[in-house]
């Protein structure tokens, strides 16, 4: 499912390759950052990156981490009007990897003893989650963080497809919208499931999720974000953008279509108002500090053992496909040689990233698609099974 029907994971399509279409420009070289030889060692994610290329997928920037240091790379266009290249250094929209720092603060105010993950919906937010079936007094906070509440999922309102991945973005891509307003669309469904009978993945969730840190703080989730994560980590590349509408440089132009007919225009989406994710998808940031958050999370030097084996505690997205699991805002994405990774995906307008880490957290990749395509799974699968 493509970026501009909604920003859900694609993590249960790791392996799943990006029909192929016309390069949007040569591939580029691997540039220097993290040099000591890092091109041959990683030889094969450059071909995988190169290879990803395509008209939803223009150009592609990566950095891998692992105990020979940083290697940064990129292939395709970054702006596709003046014909630049993609720039190994870029910032860009993290869609769902948000999610990830979202769990870790709440975690870590479990850890702190401010709340627990069995708590309810409903004890720290009263009639917040009530309508048409839902009731936040039977949906725990785990429930919201792995995604069995069965509240509906905001993105998947019609009125709101329409309004934000049809082509009626172009006269809203501006507006702001709040968590309590996007609780009250989805609240108008039926949920999908009672709570923990099933997995279906909800950008709602990780609304819910970001108010009650509000409410057990006192402030707002990004500045818990920024204080708990951003600072202690020097992820200078990281913000939470509330709605400042551009992106900091460098940065490379998003593009993405915004109908599924034949010929449909590829739009540049990069300025847009990122209150319309929220804490389900509205950070920025760059492949370093992303690979920087993962290391850092998956060796516990932001959670103590007990909330990290809590995150790392799955459950089935498929029950009829047991590979697939999701822990809390984290999921392992098995490759194709054994090795299991740990990480999120994202997608927002004209941007698809991934960021994973092996579980000790050694050896990490982060990247980004300026274009809801792209082949991630196996830039993932060449850079930890290939021939480096």
């Amino acid at each position: 499912m493509t970026v501009r029907r909604t920003w859900t994971s694609v993590a249960a399509a790791m392996a799943v390759t990006v029909a192929a279409g016309v390069l949007a420009a040569p591939a580029l070289a691997a540039e220097p950052g993290g040099g000591q030889g890092g091109g041959d060692r990683h030889r094969a994610t450059q071909r995988a990156m190169e290879a990803a290329l395509d008209a939803d997928a223009p150009g592609v920037t990566v950095q891998v981490r692992d105990r020979h240091g940083a290697w940064d790379s990129a292939a395709g266009l970054g702006d596709l009007t003046r014909q630049r290249p993609r720039g190994s250094q870029d910032h860009y929209r993290i869609g769902s990897v948000t999610k990830t720092f979202v769990a870790t603060v709440v975690l870590q105010l479990e850890a702190e003893g401010a709340l627990d993950l069995d708590d309810t919906v409903g004890r720290w937010l009263p009639g917040v989650v009530e309508g048409h079936g839902h009731d936040g007094d039977r949906i725990t906070v785990r429930q919201l963080l792995n995604h069995t509440s069965g509240i509906y999922n905001v993105t998947a309102d019609p009125w709101f497809q329409r309004r934000v991945f049809g082509e009626a973005f172009l006269a809203h891509r501006y507006d702001t919208w709040t968590p309590e307003q996007q609780v009250a669309l989805a609240m108008r469904h039926e949920p999908d499931f009672a709570p923990g009978k099933g997995w279906k993945y909800s950008n709602t969730n990780y609304v819910i999720a970001a108010m009650i840190i509000e409410k057990v703080t006192g402030t707002p989730y990004a500045e818990q974000i920024k204080e708990r994560v951003i600072e202690p980590l020097g992820l200078r590349g990281t913000s939470v953008p509330g709605v400042r509408p551009d992106l900091p440089k460098p940065s490379s132009r998003a593009y993405t279509r915004l109908s599924d007919e034949p010929g449909a225009k590829n739009h540049d989406v990069t300025r847009l108002n990122p209150s319309v994710a929220g804490a389900a998808g509205e950070m920025i940031s760059d492949s370093a500090d992303l690979n920087r958050f993962y290391s850092a999370l998956l060796r516990g030097k932001l959670l103590p053992r007990k909330q990290l084996a809590e995150m790392k505690t799955t459950v089935p997205r498929d029950e009829n496909r047991p590979e697939g699991r999701y822990g809390l805002g984290i999921a392992p994405f098995p490759t194709s040689c054994g090795t299991v990774v740990w990480g999120h995906d994202g997608g927002i307008h004209g941007s698809s990233s991934l960021a994973v880490a092996t579980a000790d957290g050694r050896h990490a990749l982060a990247l980004n698609f300026n274009g809801p395509g792209g082949d991630a799974g196996a830039v993932v699968d060449a850079e930890f099974c290939g021939d480096r």
